[in-house]
């Protein structure tokens, strides 16, 4: 960072114009400044400043330097390398060349069409470049869109990094393995043996984040969480990824790490606050948007297509498939396939319903259950006495089906009634009858 200040003030830049380079607040940029220019006064022997350091510099032996007429230069006992400051020197007359940007995305999958997510990725780059957030989370029920939208985040937030991995989870790694791949790639593969301890590797880690603009993704996060429990509980073999969220969330650096995931884990949502470096985006359905999926599919009868978008939540991959069985079985006429009250889910979308259902907990279910037979929104009152659940149970279970984004709640009469999603509505009740 003090060769970037260097650098930027050597080449005539303000202090506003490195602070946003260096993804930094100008106030810290000014104090690195001062303590640097006090450096230099000791090295030189004369009071510099912003406005002299280059005059300076010309002046002292350091021209030799400059030059490159000698491998290194002695200003005042300091000796200086070439190989050292030649980061710092205006880049037309370095010989060297920029470092090569270190990008690994062999586990990413490919870069698919995106459907009008624009504000999304606003939000996000503003977080991840302007609010310097060291935490990002996009959560979201599958299909949704969030290995898409960052796929795509990815290609616009690039030139701002200076290493860029993409780690899947579906594989289910150990912390341990996880912690390998990304000190390997962060060292070049240059590492010939590990530290011995966790506690070292995440140590590690954490400097290589700072001294080094990083962008980590974590794809499929919900594989590191248990199944059966209110939502965001780490199953017991993957409990230590809380040291590294943490980890990551709570030290200053100049990284990022964000996650994907169906929901977040417990440690994270209650680390997340407008007020800290640590974001999480709740993925929406496409909305209108999700016309254009429908075009592709060349269905009929678009004055429907409104009702089949949001009886399938807007959710891209949803849309899609049941397109396709429109068009399969209905020849396309989206009036057609309406007519029928129990919606047919297909194979694909019932077998990624079921996947969610069964991470659910007991009382999650239950609550699922109870709303699922009700066609109206239930207020919280009407939720106790129909589940016959105590107000507690109730109420934690609200919240991990909020988190899990399968239920949604609207006001009514000074109440805040729940329904569960219409789609899922239909699965819970086909798997009833």
């Amino acid at each position: 960072l003090q060769k970037a200040v260097l650098r930027g003030v050597w080449d005539g830049q303000k202090y506003s114009e490195i602070a946003e380079e260096c993804y930094r607040t100008e106030a810290y940029v000014r104090n690195l400044a001062s303590e640097l220019w006090k450096m230099f006064s000791r090295i030189l022997g004369e009071n510099i400043n912003k406005s002299n350091i280059r005059s300076s510099l010309e002046r002292s032996q350091s021209a030799y330097f400059l030059n490159y007429k000698n491998d290194s230069v002695n200003i005042s006992n300091v000796n200086i390398c070439d190989n050292d400051l030649s980061s710092i020197i205006p880049k037309e007359q370095s010989p060297s060349n920029p470092k090569q940007q270190q990008v690994d995305l062999s586990t990413a999958p490919d870069l698919n069409k995106i459907y009008d997510r624009t504000d999304e990725l606003k939000t996000l780059k503003n977080w991840i470049i302007q609010e310097n957030c060291r935490l990002v989370s996009i959560i979201g029920l599958s299909g949704i869109g969030k290995t898409t939208l960052t796929r795509h985040l990815i290609q616009t937030l690039q030139p701002q990094f200076e290493a860029i991995i993409w780690h899947s989870l579906c594989t289910y790694p150990t912390l341990e393995i996880t912690l390998k791949n990304l000190l390997l790639f962060f060292s070049n593969q240059s590492l010939t043996e590990l530290p011995a301890s966790l506690h070292e590797q995440l140590s590690l880690l954490i400097e290589y984040l700072r001294t080094k603009h990083c962008l980590i993704i974590l794809d499929d996060v919900q594989t590191l969480l248990n199944q059966g429990t209110l939502a965001g509980q780490y199953h017991p073999d993957f409990k230590n990824y809380s040291l590294l969220f943490k980890l990551i969330a709570e030290t200053p650096h100049q990284s990022c790490l964000i996650l994907n995931s169906w929901e977040l884990p417990q440690d994270i949502v209650t680390l997340t606050d407008d007020n800290a470096p640590i974001r999480c985006l709740k993925l929406p359905g496409l909305g209108s948007a999700a016309k254009e999926i429908l075009h592709e599919k060349r269905l009929t009868d678009e004055e429907q297509w409104e009702v089949l978008i949001n009886t399938y939540q807007g959710n891209p991959l949803w849309l899609k498939i049941v397109a396709t069985m429109i068009q399969d079985i209905f020849r396309g006429r989206v009036a057609e396939f309406l007519k029928y009250d129990n919606l047919c889910l297909g194979k694909e979308v019932t077998e990624i319903l079921k996947q969610h259902f069964e991470r659910l907990s007991e009382i999650e279910k239950t609550l699922i259950l109870t709303l699922s037979q009700e066609k109206q929104p239930l207020a919280i009152a009407k939720l106790i006495e129909t589940s016959q659940l105590p107000a507690r149970d109730v109420f934690n279970a609200i919240l991990s089906l909020e988190r899990r984004c399968l239920i949604d709640a609207e006001d009514q009469e000074q109440e805040t009634c729940f329904k569960v999603l219409p789609i899922f509505r239909q699965s819970v009740l086909s798997n009833l009858g």
